[in-house]
């Protein structure tokens, strides 16, 4: 978990209540993140650093293991429990003859999460640190956060897959220093007060504290002379574009990892990941059924009674497809093999569901005809209404 995280409010940057639903979390992002879009808001400084805000909002609340870490650790420090400088004060009598030697909330609370990032218990664990003779916490690099994003592609795009470029405007590796903050020709040097651990440890009473160094504020480096692009962040805000290849078959609401395509990390460290939402249009021929292509074939009653061959499209071309005789209405014919690509290889079946087509106009000739068949059709005993229970 970021140490940021305890300061900021993320419910209020997305305008909902901590109760609020990961549905609701979804929608007010998608809400947020259209009126605050730099493409919408070109030149707009504040609007970009409310698009930053909501983005990194999102990305927490919308994990359910980040946002139960970032939940637990909002109510534990809000519980005027005694984290920080000031001390803790357990309750329950740790550390008053006791005999304990250190308290290591880390061991409580565990390690890495599931999401993949640092857990509650590493967060915890750098501010109640071990006792007298214990070890220091290391310096871990501040990875950059991830970035989340949607782009929009037509049916057959989706399915076929498709190379699309998607511009972005995110904190970037600064292009002059490489990351590293140091002006171009000079390199940061290990914090003398610290020895580069970037906390500094100190001892009360039965427990162990350890908090930011002062000196290099807790990167465990110090740059003497700063690049003058960044500031020695080693990270601009630069708008780029990326080229993302869109595997074939994705689906609505699916979402991409792009690893360590998100925000810069502090002087070098991992950059965070791009998280793509692919949102996936209509067509006005094929439906989708998983991996398989549907759509609706209109034919006449005649080609259903006599049965007929039609050509029908398909992702890859036109396919002929055989209506057998006396082949009834809302009847699915099955080609296989003619549906979307799979990721193992191969590809679903185009389902036909044929649909009759009934005229609103006859011309003389073809009203006569017709009669001459109904009347033909009763004579050879077919009734359409045989065997219907409503009869």
């Amino acid at each position: 978990m970021n140490r940021e995280w305890l300061e900021k409010d993320f419910y209020k940057e997305l305008g909902i209540s901590s109760s609020a639903t990961q549905d609701e979390v979804k929608k007010a992002y998608r809400k947020l993140a259209r009126d605050l879009h730099p493409d919408k808001n070109p030149g707009d400084a504040k609007a970009e650093e409310r698009f930053k805000a909501v983005s990194e909002a999102h990305t927490v609340l919308a994990d359910p293991e980040k946002r139960k870490e970032y939940d637990e650790a909002r109510r534990l420090f809000a519980s005027g429990g005694g984290f920080g400088r000031g001390g803790f004060s357990p309750g329950g009598g740790y550390g008053q003859g006791g005999g304990f030697n250190e308290f290591n909330l880390g061991d409580i609370f565990g390690g890495a999460s599931a999401a993949g990032g640092a857990g509650l218990g590493d967060l915890l664990g750098d501010l109640f640190n071990r006792g007298a003779g214990g070890q220091r916490a290391s310096t871990r690099p501040r990875r950059g956060s991830d970035v989340e994003t949607e782009t929009t592609l037509g049916f057959r795009e989706a399915a076929q897959g498709v190379t699309v470029p998607l511009r972005m405007t995110s904190p970037s590796p600064c292009t002059t220093c490489h990351g590293s903050g140091a002006k171009p020709g000079t390199s940061p040097r290990v914090c003398p007060h610290c020895n580069g651990t970037g906390v500094i440890s100190r001892n009360q009473g039965a427990f162990g504290f350890s908090e930011p160094c002062d000196d290099c504020r807790g990167t465990g480096s110090i740059i003497d002379d700063p690049c003058t692009d960044c500031r020695g962040s080693g990270i601009q805000n630069r708008t780029r574009t990326i080229t993302v290849r869109i595997p074939p078959g994705v689906r609505d609401g699916q979402r991409i990892r792009l690893a360590g395509q998100g925000e810069a990390g502090l002087r070098g460290a991992p950059a965070g990941d791009l998280y793509v939402t692919v949102q996936v249009s209509q067509d006005k021929v094929f439906g989708r059924n998983g991996d398989d292509l549907t759509l609706v074939l209109p034919v006449s009653y005649a080609e259903l009674v006599l049965g007929t061959t039609v050509s029908v499209p398909t992702l890859t071309g036109r396919v002929g497809v055989k209506v057998p005789p006396g082949t009834a209405d809302g009847r699915t014919l099955r080609v296989r093999g003619r549906g979307v690509p799979k990721r193992g290889g191969g590809a679903g079946d185009l389902l036909v569901t044929v649909k009759v087509a009934v005229p609103q106009k006859l011309d003389e000739n073809a009203s006569e005809a017709l009669r001459g068949y109904a009347e033909a059709e009763k004579v050879s005993g077919f009734d359409p209404r045989a065997g219907w229970a409503g009869a």
